[in-house]
């Protein structure tokens, strides 16, 4: 059991606490509260990724998936993929220790949701342990929300460099809002991540790209830079929108393609003078095409 230090804050329950959630320690309250003050947007933009992730959900049950992978999961709380899809099963990846305990615990009752410990770069040990509670010859959604950016690239990976299915015309390159990626997207401890075996995040997309069957969905968001990529304050990449573009490889994009987070299909358009959330966070959704029958 994973001895929880009530005096060091953890990211994902800060996601938690951003959310609205009750799953965090005063701990967890207090350093949120502090990045508040130095990040106005943090907040916002945590509840603007959330909804990004709801509505992309809903999208893939009306399309018939009924399977997800989420993948840097951080806590399965506060409006999670089983709670907006509760006849889906679903599987919840972090390699967090802290968030493996704590989800464990909340998952303990859910008979078609689990959670899985372990680290994504691995795509084929996440795919295997998966595998004993997902169909992969079915059509599945690959959730990576906010987690890309806190993976820096390597040499030589070049997994995401498949061409893009869409005629080279990447829907939303609106670069020109730099952020360092760290603005309260984190969802889990993501720092550190080594390869398992995948030599970087773009091979380790593609990997996942290539096994999950046609009819699948890739989920994503990205912090974003205007032109080349930068460090994220020492633990990741922003990329520019070109770059994450390329995690969806020759998947095709679903309208409205690649866009700022708050403007992926709205549950209402914006009102006029209603003021929009600074949004340096790009969001879309793939879609692996289903093989033409002869």
């Amino acid at each position: 059991m994973v001895e929880f230090d009530p005096r060091t804050p953890n990211l994902a329950r800060m996601y938690d606490y951003m959310l609205g959630g009750v799953t965090n320690y005063a701990v967890d309250r207090e350093a949120t509260d502090r990045l508040a003050e130095l990040v106005p947007q943090a907040v916002p933009l945590a509840r603007v990724n959330r909804g990004f992730q709801q509505r992309a959900v809903r999208h893939l049950a009306a399309s018939g998936v009924r399977q997800f992978l989420d993948l840097g999961s951080g806590l399965p709380t506060q409006g999670s993929v089983h709670q907006v899809v509760p006849d889906a099963r679903v599987v919840y990846v972090d390699r967090d220790p802290v968030v493996a305990e704590h989800a464990t615990a909340l998952l303990r009752d859910e008979s078609r949701a689990a959670f899985v410990q372990a680290d994504l770069l691995d795509a084929a040990g996440v795919l295997e342990r998966a595998a004993a509670f997902l169909d992969l010859g079915r059509p599945v959604g690959v959730l990576l929300i906010s987690i890309l950016h806190f993976i820096p690239d390597t040499d030589g990976d070049t997994g995401g460099h498949a061409r893009d299915g869409t005629g080279g015309h990447a829907s939303g390159d609106t670069g020109g809002h730099p952020r360092d990626g760290t603005g309260g997207h984190a969802r889990g401890d993501t720092g550190g991540l080594t390869s398992g075996g995948v030599r970087g995040p773009h091979a380790a997309v593609a990997a996942l790209r290539e096994a999950v069957a046609p009819g699948s969905h890739l989920v994503l968001t990205h912090s974003t830079s205007p032109g080349r990529a930068k460090p994220a304050a020492g633990r990741g990449t922003a990329r520019p929108p070109a770059r994450i573009r390329s995690f969806f490889g020759d998947f095709t994009l679903v309208e409205p393609g690649l866009v700022h987070a708050a403007d992926w299909r709205p549950d209402r358009p914006r009102l006029v003078g209603e003021p929009s959330t600074a949004s340096y966070l790009m969001a879309g959704v793939g879609w692996k095409t289903r093989p033409r029958q002869v």
